[in-house]
Formats: structure tokens, C-alpha cells, sequence
């Protein structure tokens, strides 16, 4: 944290990131360009971070403690773990459908870092994964959920189908149904499988 002395300069620097990772790609982006972008010295940008996959990593840290305490206060509103399932899908694939930059770096950038995919270990998004397998244990103790099924591949099942959703919605250009179809239908399929 020592690091991160001017918390101005770092979150200028990660929002200069987030433009310039999604107009070039990971691989293609230079620091140099960071720099530029968040009009600060190229040699500044490595008081903040050890190199371009550390930018990455605490950008994508940044945006998982977003994401998971907007879905905290999205899945409160509910008591019925139905609805908290339908309300978890409708609210994860909006914030594709609102921060278009982000969603693409998450789902094309993130995944090309080999750093990230073999060395990282998100809490944040063990977090995310957790609040569904919470509520699937909710819906068990309610006796709405089938008792056999296990939260921990349940969670797993419910997310890879709203995170293939959300990449396909962000390399598609053409799309044939709207957000609110495809959280409403994603949940029932899902709902329709592990109803007690």
C-alpha cells in the first residue's frame, strides 16, 4: 500500500488503463500510452505498479469491490432466493450492458494475462461466486432448493452461464434479445433445475 502514496494520480492512472486496454487489447497497450492517458509521467506510472499486469490486476480489483457490493445491496433487497437468483442475473448482465470498456477488458483482457490466470487469487471474486452459492443454501434451508444440489458447483453452473452471456455479449455486434430476456430466461432454466 506504500505504493499507493497520491490515491488521485493511481485511480487516474487506472481509469486511463480501462480506455486504452479496451480501444488497444492487453498485449497491444503500452505503458508509455497509460501514461499519456492519465497525463502523468511514464516513469510515475511504476511508482504506482510493478508493470502493465500489475495495472491490470489491481484495475480488476477495483472493479470486482464495485461489482460485489452493488450485488450485496441488489440481492438484500429480496427475501425469496428465487428472486434473489433472477435478481443476481438481471444485475450482473446490466453492468455488461453499462460499462461496455470494463466488460470488455474483463472478459477478452483479463483472460489473455497469463500472469492473472496462473498467479492471481481474487478474494473479491470468490466473494461474488459465494453470494450465489449463499443463496442456493438459503433456498435449501427454505426448502425451495433440492437438497442434492451441491452450492459449490451450483454457483459455478449459475455464473458460466451469465459470464458466457456476458461475452458473448460484448464480442457480438448483434444481438437478438435484450438484457432483461436473457437474466429472465438464464434463471429459469436454472431455477426450473434445482426447484425442491
Amino acid at each position: 500500500m506504500s505504493k499507493r502514496k497520491n490515491a488521485e494520480k493511481y485511480y487516474r492512472i487506472i481509469k486511463a488503463a480501462t480506455k486504452i486496454f479496451a480501444k488497444k487489447g492487453f498485449y497491444q497497450a503500452k505503458i508509455s500510452e497509460i501514461a499519456r492517458e492519465a497525463d502523468v509521467a511514464d516513469g510515475t506510472i511504476y511508482i504506482y505498479f510493478e508493470n502493465k499486469d500489475d495495472i491490470l490486476i489491481c484495475l480488476f480489483e477495483e472493479q470486482m469491490k464495485a461489482v460485489l457490493d452493488n450485488m450485496v445491496s441488489e440481492i438484500s433487497q429480496e427475501d425469496d432466493p428465487a428472486k434473489k437468483l433472477e435478481r443476481f442475473a438481471l444485475a450482473h448482465l446490466k453492468l455488461i450492458e453499462n460499462n461496455k470498456s470494463m466488460a470488455e477488458i474483463i472478459q477478452v483482457e483479463v483472460r489473455q494475462s497469463s500472469k492473472f490466470m496462473k498467479e492471481y487469487k481474487n478474494e473479491k471474486f470468490t466473494q461474488y461466486l459465494d453470494l450465489i452459492a449463499d443463496i442456493i443454501r438459503q433456498g435449501q434451508e427454505k426448502g425451495v432448493f433440492k437438497k442434492e444440489v451441491i452450492p459449490g458447483v451450483a454457483k459455478r453452473a449459475f455464473f458460466g452461464a451469465l459470464d458466457e452471456m456476458s461475452r458473448f455479449w460484448v464480442l457480438s455486434s448483434r444481438k437478438h434479445y435484450d438484457i432483461n430476456t436473457a437474466a429472465r430466461q438464464i434463471s429459469e432454466y436454472f431455477l426450473k433445475g434445482i426447484a425442491g
